[in-house]
């Protein structure tokens, strides 16, 4: 059975409370609903057009196109800057396989960093990415010959994202006591890799890198 409402019209006729993105945007997505329901033609109801065209002008007062293209172009630059695991970790990645792929290859990427901050040899550790099932995030795993650091979300709560503890060779996966940390310190590896010596008591010391 079709069925239609009349609020999309009444709103289209007065629009004064639609004054945000937001609100203007669920009207028009209810008014869709509603017109798709009744069997209508989105195209041609006139609810709808008046909405959208409600929309154009909450959007005019916003800043010129000029000046959003700019800030579209610094996020842009900021994004590629910085890496997405800490929005990754925020939101998560469960039942989404692209944020998923994502999370394991920039976690294997800030596992190599660490690596190179720890002055870790080539040959002497391993960087492992175990993706699991949907509703988990999987794990991504740097295990040395005197250490175990492993990335995941979820399961130990935030902040929790990062676990490490020290282990004797390559074959120990049950090492010392586990410690943890969040996943931003990660994404400051010589800081991380100075906190790894300290606290798991390794004999040598991180590199230092000069800042350009």
């Amino acid at each position: 059975m079709t069925y239609d409402i009349a609020l999309r019209y009444q709103q289209a006729l007065d629009p004064s409370a639609l004054v945000t993105i937001g609100t203007t945007l669920h009207a028009i997505k209810a008014a869709i609903t509603d017109c798709q329901n009744a069997g209508k033609n989105l195209e041609t109801d006139p609810a709808i057009t008046l909405l959208v065209r409600h929309f154009a002008a909450v959007c005019a007062e916003r800043p010129s196109d000029a000046q959003l293209r700019r800030d579209c172009m610094e996020e842009i630059a900021r994004l590629r800057r910085q890496s997405p695991l800490k929005t990754l970790a925020y939101r998560g990645v469960a039942y989404d396989e692209a944020a998923k792929r994502l999370f394991h290859t920039e976690g294997r990427a800030a596992m190599r960093r660490l690596a190179d901050a720890l002055e870790l040899a080539e040959g002497s550790f391993d960087i492992r990415s175990n993706k699991a099932g949907p509703a988990v995030s999987g794990e991504v795993t740097l295990h040395g010959e005197d250490l175990w650091v492993q990335l995941s979300l979820g399961p130990y709560g935030p902040d929790r994202e990062l676990c490490y503890r020290s282990v004797q060779g390559r074959s120990d996966h049950i090492g010392g006591r586990n410690h943890w940390a969040p996943v931003r310190d990660l994404l400051a590896p010589e800081r991380f890799a100075a906190r790894l010596v300290r606290d798991l008591r390794l004999e040598r010391r991180p590199a230092r890198r000069l800042v350009a």
